[in-house]
């Protein structure tokens, strides 16, 4: 039986559901982003007490075709960006579509219709996230993230930065070095 989970996106959720599923002497075959796959059929009284206990962290379980379809999409945005396993070779509409078997216009409707905004849209946002994550953690070059991230260049990066954050790349990393400073200091 497969379950998908709504707000799904990162390891330490992964974690989480797995506590959860352990402490209510549930068997999952595997979990991965946004999706549970149990070696048996639940019980509706025992879904309602794992979406009961979902709720508890700000997880819950998708029941509808619509948001199975956009936590589908999420999670191959958010494996797609947080952890790559090859720099993409083909447009990202292309992957999406033959990963998930649907034409990208349905998707694309589907996400926007069911979250109120594009799937482009969340990709810039959820690589502005891993940007300026890459800011703070890993103290390499603003040239070294543009490429990683598959930015045409620094200031693309840099625009589109400061469009989601409202601050330029220079001033995050400042007021961040500052919060820093005032922690040790």
């Amino acid at each position: 039986m497969i379950l998908h989970v709504k707000n799904m996106i990162c390891q330490r959720c992964k974690i989480v559901v797995s506590k959860i599923i352990a402490d209510l002497g549930l068997q999952a075959e595997s979990i991965k982003i946004g999706e549970i796959m149990m070696k048996e059929k639940l019980s509706q009284e025992t879904l309602n007490c794992l979406d009961t206990a979902l709720k508890a962290t700000g997880l819950e379980l998708v029941n509808d075709h619509a948001g199975n379809l956009v936590q589908k999409i999420k999670a191959v945005i958010f494996e797609m960006i947080h952890f790559p396993e090859e720099p993409l070779l083909i447009k990202f509409s292309c992957y999406l579509s033959n990963r998930l078997n649907y034409s990208y216009t349905y998707l694309a409707n589907t996400f926007k219709k069911t979250i109120g905004i594009s799937i482009e849209q969340f990709i810039i946002i959820e690589k502005i996230k891993k940007v300026k994550v890459m800011l703070i953690t890993e103290g390499i070059t603003l040239n070294e993230i543009a490429y990683r991230m598959n930015y045409s260049s620094i200031s693309h990066l840099s625009a589109q930065f400061k469009k989601v954050t409202g601050l330029r790349v220079r001033d995050f990393k400042l007021m961040h070095m500052n919060a820093y400073i005032g922690m040790t200091g």
